[in-house]
């Protein structure tokens, strides 16, 4: 082997141990930021299902206190028709005859 070969092999060795050494680098950081992205999605996840989890009381009383004020107002199938409404004029009628 001549002198000139040899620095040639030195050299191509070099080069791909410092290839080995940034492969791992890039391999490691991209490994690091696999488990980051995993524990931020996990902690958004687990934050909204326990904001939810703190706040479905309110959000239940909510729900029934605009049902309960829906019914108030709400006027049931049988009032639309025909036979209904004179129904509720005779009731009226009752009412202001007294």
């Amino acid at each position: 082997m001549t002198p000139e070969e040899h620095r040639m092999l030195v050299e191509a060795r070099d080069l791909a141990l410092e290839n080995a050494k940034l492969l791992k680098s890039l391999r490691r950081s991209h490994r690091a930021g696999t488990i980051l992205r995993v524990i931020y999605w996990v902690a958004i996840l687990g934050v909204s299902f326990g904001a939810y989890y703190l706040i479905q009381p309110y959000v239940d009383m909510l729900k029934g206190s605009f049902g309960n004020i829906g019914g108030i107002g709400s006027v049931s199938p049988k009032a639309m028709t025909f036979e209904g409404a004179l129904e509720n004029i005779k009731a009226i009628k009752d009412i202001y005859s007294q």
